[in-house]
């Protein structure tokens, strides 16, 4: 279990890592303001990219695995889903609709009938 913490806390830090690589050109002012990217901002933006996306899989990964452990060992509960209402007759839940739609449809016309509280 221990593994697993000291796993999740490396990827993190390297998803951090990753992170601070992307936006270090701009922060410290390496980065040129006009113009296009220069080649070193390029190459330190996508190599933080790349460091970022691997942290955040082995974050994922790690409290996946955390996840499994705690529940093997019994101190988390997974909890059933319910199962779904089955779905109601289509005349049914379309009388229902036309039912609970019709004030809207009757405010809507009236709206439209009048402008800033005059007749058309």
């Amino acid at each position: 279990m221990i593994r697993r913490f000291v796993g999740a806390v490396a990827a993190a830090l390297a998803l951090i890592a990753g992170l601070w690589l992307m936006i270090a050109p701009f922060a410290l002012g390496a980065q040129p303001e006009s113009g296009g990217w220069a080649d070193a901002t390029s190459a330190e933006f996508f190599t933080g990219l790349g460091v970022a996306v691997v942290g955040l899989a082995g974050v994922v990964a790690f409290a996946a695995a955390i996840h499994e452990d705690l529940v093997a060992c019994g101190l988390v509960t997974v909890r059933q889903r319910a199962p779904e209402p089955a779905p109601a007759p289509a005349g049914a839940s379309s009388a229902d609709l036309a039912t609970m739609l019709a004030p809207l449809v009757e405010a809507l016309r009236e709206d439209l009938t009048t402008t800033n509280g005059h007749r058309r």
